[in-house]
């Protein structure tokens, strides 16, 4: 299959899901001269970047018809199955040498599906979930895990260039998504570390600032704190990435584990813990929000 390498002012772009990340990751691309349609399933989300001089297309199979690369990220595995292989899905809509990306994280078997079905129609396919947040995305610093054939994926490289800083082949079909499970494995675990290690410093009656400023720099550091605990300081909940949405990848990781007959202790843990987040009604809350599940379990009321 030949496909060309990705051109500004040339390849056409779509956009499939322009949520917390997507508009900033399209945007991007956008303003590097790569000319774009757009679906979401609430308009006004995509606004910006019709504001930008995006064309709006009503399913994901307009968009496909009406160009070279299609990129999707949107919630779910079931999200990702209706808007690539769904009788309004972008598959259907897609010429023989278009380009799927799913950028979502997603199930790595239906990755290998997509990339099968595709292939049956002359079409390329590639899983390249992202790590970063929106922070990631609104700086084009993301961190970008790509499974798929290496010619397509150095094709869409000067795309994935416009969004990300770190843009490594993993491998085959489904690598991608294999790669970003063991991603948020290991944010899991970290995650509740912060979340109690500032919990226990307000408790104990420090200024959780200057403690901040002492073990940020140490061994104790890591992105999570570095850019949630200020968040978490400011009693800022608002999303970087759901709640419900890494209870989905966390599921997605242990389900996967099982299958390979792997027992993973401390991500069962982290999913119980976020399901009691979910429960107490903060699932479309930031994962940071891990804290006041825990100020609740203590009794702590902020």
């Amino acid at each position: 299959m030949q496909i060309s390498t990705a051109t500004p002012g040339k390849t056409r772009i779509g956009w499939i899901g322009t949520g917390v990340m997507g508009r900033w990751m399209c945007e991007h691309a956008m303003k590097k001269g790569f000319a774009a349609t757009v679906f979401n399933r609430n308009r006004e989300k995509a606004q910006p970047l019709l504001d930008l001089g995006a064309t709006f297309a009503d399913t994901p199979k307009a968009v496909a018809a009406n160009s070279d690369v299609v990129f999707a990220i949107v919630g779910f595995p079931a999200d990702v199955r209706e808007v690539f292989l769904g009788t309004d899905g972008a598959l259907a809509g897609a010429r023989p040498g278009v380009v799927l990306v799913d950028m979502t994280t997603s199930e790595p078997s239906l990755a290998v599906e997509i990339h099968a079905a595709a292939k049956s129609k002359g079409v390329a396919a590639l899983d390249a979930p992202v790590s970063g947040g929106d922070v990631g995305a609104k700086n084009a610093a993301l961190s970008i895990m790509i499974g798929g054939d290496k010619p397509v994926v150095d094709a869409v490289a000067p795309i994935f260039e416009a969004m990300g800083k770190t843009i490594v082949h993993q491998g085959g079909p489904g690598a991608g998504q294999h790669t970003k499970m063991v991603n948020q494995i290991l944010i899991s675990s970290n995650m509740i570390a912060v979340c109690e290690g500032l919990l226990y410093g307000y408790k104990a009656g420090l200024d959780l600032e200057t403690v901040f400023k002492s073990v940020s720099v140490g061994a104790a550091g890591s992105k999570a704190l570095e850019v949630l605990g200020p968040r978490m300081m400011a009693r800022n909940f608002e999303p970087g990435f759901y709640v419900e949405h890494f209870i989905k990848d966390m599921g997605i990781a242990l389900k996967e584990a099982e299958r390979m007959n792997l027992s993973l202790p401390g991500l069962a843990l982290a999913k119980q813990l976020y399901e009691s987040v979910r429960a107490i009604g903060f699932g479309r809350k930031g994962t940071h929000a891990l804290l006041m599940a825990l100020e609740r379990m203590s009794g702590i009321t902020r």
